[in-house]
């Protein structure tokens, strides 16, 4: 039997994976997400979201997946990890993505390119639909990687983009960007998310935990714990997931009824001398 459902859950309610049915919308998740909305809506073309490790910008790029996969106007595909050798892999990659019928046996860059350019215009000409492509990890991306996404981003028509590109990174990717002043100047979106304020803690947790059905009336973390919680992750919506996993671990293991400060403070001390043994 999982830990989980000892404690009346019917689901995990931390784990890491970017589920986007548990992702929680702070004011800043959810402007970040309809902002992203509108500009791949009006076909406007390049975005950026910016953060941090652990901000929640993959379960941000997961929602947005979600939600444009309910239009039929709309063609979405992601790239989870945009490393490449050459500009030929990435290319490659892209035709495979957005499974572009091409055989790339013996073809050259410029016939690569080309077959992609005939899809934009097909599917955004021809077809009506709005093309998005998703990179997460962007700070991944090469020069070379990147001079290909600006390239793609010429292909337009006298009112809108053919390729709505939006790109989730962490901060290593300005420099980049700063030496590609043709490309920084494309930015059409730029969002940064920050860590949660204590009051977005709490409700990450208890949203989380709702969700994975435990009964508004039961309350599986004091307010105590919560607030010692925030103190240690520093309002990264990751590391809280993680600690807060292991909480409910520990509840399960001593057969206690609730997290509380107490708890939180062992947890602290356990985890700090594993690192100093090591």
């Amino acid at each position: 039997m999982s830990y989980y459902s000892l404690l009346g859950l019917k689901k995990e309610p931390f784990s890491t994976s970017p589920d986007p049915d548990f992702f929680y919308q702070s004011s800043q998740h959810h402007a970040a997400l309809m902002r992203l909305m509108i500009e791949i809506r009006l076909r406007r073309g390049l975005s950026l979201i910016l953060g941090d490790v652990g901000v929640g910008k993959t379960t941000l790029l997961r929602k947005v997946l979600q939600m444009v996969s309910q239009r039929s106007d709309i063609i979405c595909t992601m790239i989870l990890d945009p490393t490449y050798e050459d500009e030929r892999a990435f290319l490659a990659d892209l035709i495979k993505v957005f499974q572009i019928n091409f055989d790339m046996n013996g073809a050259t860059i410029a016939e690569y390119k080309e077959a992609i350019k005939d899809f934009l215009f097909q599917k955004g000409i021809e077809e009506g639909k709005i093309v998005v492509l998703l990179v997460d990890e962007a700070q991944k991306l090469n020069f070379v990687s990147l001079e290909t996404l600006r390239s793609l981003l010429n292909y337009e028509t006298n009112e809108y983009k053919l390729l709505q590109l939006v790109l989730l990174s962490q901060l290593e990717i300005l420099p980049k960007l700063k030496q590609m002043q043709n490309l920084l100047d494309r930015i059409d979106l730029k969002f940064m998310l920050e860590p949660l304020n204590q009051k977005e803690a709490e409700e990450l947790i208890r949203f989380r935990l709702h969700k994975a059905g435990l009964s508004r009336n039961s309350n599986l973390f004091t307010y105590d714990a919560i607030q010692a919680i925030f103190e240690i992750t520093r309002g990264s919506p990751r590391k809280i997931t993680m600690f807060c996993h292991r909480a409910l671990e520990a509840v399960v293991m001593h057969n206690l009824r609730q997290v509380d400060k107490n708890l939180i403070q062992d947890l602290t001390l356990a985890e700090s001398t594993a690192l100093n043994v090591r």
